[in-house]
């Protein structure tokens, strides 16, 4: 018996044995699998099929070995698959090392496969890292003895937009059906016939459209699985490898970013097991392309006659310097969530010390009132320590999501919490209008809640001990609901997680990128925290007054109380009014944009100064989790763009007061030198914006031309209309249709069906697009996807919980 623990936990027993491996004697855990116990000792089994995430099928019988005592005395007649056998007490096995048996196993096995398998190496995808081809020089014979015709499949067949397959590459291992059936919840493709004419199958009227398709690829270990973005695209051996940790969410993948001449061709899940295992979406995987499209900015733009002209960098610099210098410290710093958290400190630093301002926020979305004081109390300062892990998602007995639907704005905690329902029986519960499809795969139970009563709904709940609720950042959008969350994880004895959706904005809160927020969870308000990072920041004092909120800042802009915007990259529609963010980006009197395409804030800029796509630059991102992730430099020269921190540091310089730091190697190390720190009294709220409400008269009542008034449920869809995912077609034809989702009470009081077309209408303008009846929908409320392809709920002026009309008609 061995006794296995993790420091401050408890101490846990568990059952050994012990077998013998090719004369080499080895302890196990009881239940080990016979392969797992060769990998232990380092004696490696050539397989296929197996692959230590998924299921033991023992399709391939590639890892045939000897037994030649089970434990009891007798072996086995037959060799065995090493992948499915149990190792007992006191068995022997002999692999191919060491048994003329079990060594004749595997080459005739290999010869079997290699009948029908085509000569493509040259051409395959896979050619140069491929297992088959690995394992045939290593366990495989020196030539075939194979004189007949092979058989040959039209090819590629697409599975999907994106997933194309080459039926005559197969092995009929079963990683990939296996994949999508175990941990996706995807079974969307599968073995069909049987004998010689067995091969990956799809449904005829459902596509592969799985948001981790990309994964099959990858473990496909023959090439018979392929991508439409990579496919003939490059050599693995021309390629250059550098790991990264993903962009586009807070999930904190860890990836592989392969370049050729200083192009990123592909991505993959790198291996990583306390975050994405050796998974990621198909986001992470195949929307890197972006940055390479004509509205790519390279060189520093100046406003001049009301046209904005290229201009030097000195040039640039010196315009934006004279704009700041006349605004004072009346200016705004709207970060956006693109940031690593390096640049994130750059420009905290950079509001305070340079600007003399607190007028800093890194949200460019809807902003719940309260949700700062939430960030301030129950986020900031956190370490992985006390934080909320992967691993405590797998091993809760219950988990509550409020506001987050994880497959969709958190992939990889989609997958966590989808493992330990299969594996271990998570209970799931879902506070929302509806069950979506990702809630299913997680047998989730929902709790039917009408959008703003989510407060209600944690308050009626009853937690067992060691539960965790898991916030989204869509909950501060339902009264109360933050702290009903806190308070009813506090009484139950439960954890508290929250997960915003992009990558930059747990980092951004740990880099003071909040109107209440200093470094390291200091609250401006606290007059000890400000002297505490004045003093590490060489400066006699830093602003008292609590700053502004992204709204509140866009409408003072308006009003002329802020006379200039820094803008780190943001788009209108992502907030809850994009009219009022467009005539704040307009009105303000000196607009200074550091973004790497062009945008409509570059559009209405004074100052455009071109910054580094995350390629090409180093840093770092803290996911969800509070857990840094290394963001490695994949494309190098002379020639990339400025960071964001260098042009801070060049602009602090010009206004008189240096930053102090000007690399990512010197934020990082000041900001793990002013560390996290404990405030002596609560946070207060930040200032909100009343613009918002005062913007959005109620849109129309009910009346005879059969319109409903409903609550507007929405959560942002992975793939959608979002400008990270541009140039990556193939990808964007698997994302989800666009439809609006009703109760059918609320379908017989409009007299809609199925495919129907409604109009969804509020005070800034109207959507129409087809109807989806949900028969768990709660009634009285219409989901909406909240940023599809040319649907953005930020046009209309609403955001979740708010309340719009619904009537039938309409034209698309």
């Amino acid at each position: 018996m061995s006794v296995i623990a993790k420091a401050g936990q408890d101490v846990a027993a568990v059952d050994t044995i012990t077998v013998t491996i090719d004369g080499i004697e080895v302890a196990v855990p009881k239940g080990t699998l016979a392969i797992r116990a060769a990998e232990l000792v380092g004696i490696a089994i050539p397989r296929f099929c197996d692959h230590p995430l998924l299921d033991p099928v023992g399709a391939c019988r590639q890892c045939m070995v000897e037994v030649p005592d089970a434990g009891n005395g007798r072996g086995f007649p037959k060799p065995q698959a090493s992948c499915t056998l149990e190792v007992a007490n006191g068995m022997q096995i002999k692999t191919q090392h060491t048994s003329a048996i079990a060594a004749k196993a595997q080459t005739g096995m290999l010869e079997l496969l290699l009948i029908n398998h085509p000569l493509d190496c040259p051409i395959c995808d896979k050619g140069g890292e491929c297992p088959l081809q690995n394992q045939a020089l290593s366990n495989g014979a020196g030539e075939s003895r194979y004189q007949g015709v092979k058989r040959t499949y039209p090819k590629p067949v697409p599975i999907s937009a994106q997933i194309l397959l080459d039926r005559e590459r197969c092995v009929l291992c079963a990683r990939c059906t296996r994949f999508s059936e175990q941990i996706s919840g995807d079974p969307l493709i599968a073995l069909v016939e049987r004998g010689a004419l067995q091969q990956v199958g799809k449904y005829a009227d459902d596509p592969y459209d799985s948001y981790f398709s990309g994964n099959v690829v990858q473990i496909c270990p023959v090439g018979a699985l392929t991508s439409t973005s990579y496919r003939f695209n490059s050599r693995p051996y021309d390629l250059v490898s550098t790991e990264v940790t993903c962009e586009h969410c807070a999930a904190g993948c860890t990836l592989r970013s392969d370049q050729r001449h200083g192009v990123v061709r592909r991505r993959l899940a790198a291996i990583n097991p306390a975050v994405n295992e050796e998974w990621n979406c198909d986001k992470g995987r195949f929307a890197f392309v972006s940055g390479r499209g004509e509205d790519r900015l390279t060189t520093p733009l100046v406003r001049r006659d009301g046209e904005l002209k290229p201009a030097s960098w000195a040039e640039a610099i010196d315009a934006a310097v004279t704009g700041l210098k006349v605004a004072g410290d009346k200016v705004g710093v709207l970060t956006g969530g693109r940031l690593v958290v390096e640049d994130a400190y750059g420009y905290a630093k950079f509001a305070r010390t340079v600007l003399g301002t607190n007028n800093i926020d890194f949200r460019s979305r809807p902003i719940g009132a309260g949700e700062a004081a939430f960030l301030a109390e129950r986020v900031a300062g956190r370490t992985l320590n006390d934080a909320v892990t992967y691993a405590d998602l797998e091993t809760a007995g219950t988990v509550v999501l409020v506001g987050l639907e994880a497959e969709e704005e958190a992939p990889l905690v989609f997958l966590r919490l989808r493992k330990a329902v299969r594996k271990k029986g998570l209970a799931v519960k879902v506070i929302a209008a509806r069950l979506s499809n990702g809630s299913s795969k997680l047998n989730a139970e929902l709790i039917s809640t009408v959008p703003g009563d989510e407060a209600a709904a944690l308050r009626g709940l009853e937690l067992p001990a060691g539960a965790v609720i898991v916030v989204g950042e869509r909950a501060a959008l339902a009264a109360g609901a933050l702290t009903a969350a806190a308070e009813v994880a506090d009484a139950a004895g439960a954890r508290l997680a929250w997960i915003p959706r992009r990558a930059g904005d747990r980092g951004a809160i740990e880099a003071g990128c909040l109107p209440n927020l200093l470094p390291g969870g200091r609250t401006v308000a606290d007059a000890a925290a400000r002297v505490d990072v004045a003093g590490a920041w060489e400066v006699e004092s830093l602003p008292t007054a609590e700053g502004l909120e992204a709204p509140a800042m866009l409408a003072a802009a308006v009003d002329g109380q802020l006379n200039a915007l820094v803008v780190a990259g943001l788009e209108p529609v992502d907030f809850a009014d994009a009219a009022a963010v467009r005539a704040g980006l307009d009105q303000v009197g000196f607009l200074v944009s550091l973004e790497s395409r062009a945008s409509e804030v570059t559009e209405r800029a004074d100052v455009v100064f071109p910054v580094a796509l995350i390629e090409e630059r180093s840093g770092t991102f803290w996911n969800w989790e509070h857990r840094p992730g290394a963001v490695g430099q994949v494309i190098r020269g002379t020639g990339a763009p400025m960071t964001d921190l260098r042009v801070l540091a060049a602009l602090a310089d010009g206004l008189g007061t240096p930053l102090g730091i000007r690399t990512t190697a010197q934020a990082a190390a000041e900001l793990a030198e002013l560390g996290g720190y404990q405030p002596a009294a609560p946070a207060k709220a930040a200032k909100a914006s009343t613009r918002k409400a005062a913007a959005k008269p109620a849109a129309k009542a009910a009346g005879s031309d059969g319109e409903q008034l409903v609550k507007l449920s929405t959560w942002r869809q992975l793939i959608d209309g979002g400008r990270g995912q541009d140039g990556e077609s193939a990808m964007a034809a698997t994302a989800k249709p666009t439809v609006a989702r009703i109760s059918p009470a609320l379908a017989e009081r409009l007299g809609a069906a199925d495919g129907q077309l409604v109009t969804i209408s509020a005070a800034a303008g109207w959507y129409t697009m087809p109807v989806a009846i949900s028969a768990d929908m709660v009634d009285g409320t219409v989901w909406l996807p909240t940023n599809s392809a040319g649907t953005g709920l930020g046009e209309l002026g609403v955001v979740f919980g708010d309340e719009v009309a619904l009537s039938l008609g309409g034209e698309e």
